[in-house]
């Protein structure tokens, strides 16, 4: 457990566990399915973020519908990921097969379903409009960004901005009301809430840019899933985008050609190419912006153990190396 959790230990085994109870269902692959994923562990940075950000605001309700939240956000990540594996065929995630290349397409996506429709029935057990309505959102426009992934992989002409817009709709909006319907919960203040929206944001697209970063850096048995794996779906990330701009036109048609036929044979040589343009350095730096720009936005919190680990949370994001 990184430190930043420790902050909020019992709050997080009580989600786990919370987890494991909303997956119950009659249908036995569904358990499965939920509980391998369960399993899988990963950093649940944006249930933490609801934490996190519910313990700064002082929130003490004995509902504890915290603890909701984060399993909510957690669910539809889940989903999300999910769906995505199957869009993208991935067969690694977290170091373990993906739940497609275990059971198959079908199942994978109607899990994803049960996660979502899971989600939906415990907001309304909440029963908050507001919540509602941000989340309602949020899981729109997470399918939106999808979809203009979709629409720009194979495309070596896809631009900064609209790179940007794709990873603000299927990443960093998600954090970000990871920490708003904390905020809402919590009864913060308009100012507190719209700066916890951007915190989270912020540091969505941080971590987005430096997962990005890490598909060319980064080693199989680190990340837990394949080096090249954005490549090989003919995603045009920032390290590419930029080195294509400012490579020679030699460079420019590898990275190009490959973006176009999805093709990671020339890997090692566009690797060499990433480095020798300063598209890493240049990837990092956006990170690193994003990741000051975060921390700035919590001045309007108290200053507490929560919103230290707020900003740890945030530097994490960029010093990751999985």
């Amino acid at each position: 457990m990184l430190p930043f959790h420790q902050v909020v230990k019992d709050d997080f085994s009580a989600v786990n566990e919370l987890i494991i109870k909303q997956l119950h269902s009659d249908v036995g692959l569904v358990e499965n399915i939920g509980h391998y994923l369960v399993e899988a562990g990963g950093k649940r940075l944006r249930p933490l973020m609801v934490l996190l950000t519910a313990n700064a605001l002082g929130y003490a309700d004995a509902k504890k519908e915290h603890l909701d939240l984060a399993a909510i956000i957690e669910f539809i990540h889940t989903a999300t990921l999910l769906h995505d594996d199957v869009v993208d065929m991935s067969s690694l995630r977290r170091g373990r097969p993906t739940a497609n290349a275990q059971w198959g397409n079908a199942p994978s996506v109607l899990v994803g379903d049960f996660l979502y429709s899971r989600a939906f029935q415990m907001m309304v057990q909440i029963g908050s409009m507001e919540v509602m309505a941000i989340l309602a959102n949020t899981t729109n426009v997470i399918s939106e960004g999808e979809v203009q992934q979709l629409v720009n992989a194979k495309n070596p002409d896809v631009s900064e901005d609209n790179y940007y817009q794709v990873i603000d709709k299927k990443t960093a909006i998600l954090f970000a009301a990871a920490c708003e319907v904390a905020a809402v919960l919590s009864g913060a203040s308009d100012e507190q809430r719209s700066a916890l929206q951007s915190y989270g944001r912020k540091v969505g697209v941080a971590f987005q840019l430096v997962d990005d970063a890490l598909d060319y850096t980064g080693d199989a048995a680190t990340l837990g899933k394949n080096v090249g794996d954005d490549l090989a779906e003919g995603k045009p990330t920032l390290p590419l985008i930029y080195a294509m701009r400012t490579g020679t036109p030699e460079q420019s048609a590898i990275i190009a050609n490959a973006i176009r036929n999805g093709d990671a044979s020339q890997l090692s040589a566009i690797l060499d190419i990433v480095q020798a343009t300063g598209a890493m350095d240049y990837t990092l730096d956006a990170a690193r912006a994003q990741v000051r720009e975060a921390i700035a936005q919590l001045q309007s919190l108290p200053d507490n153990i929560y919103t230290q680990a707020m900003r740890q949370v945030a530097e994490f994001s960029l010093a990751r190396t999985y």
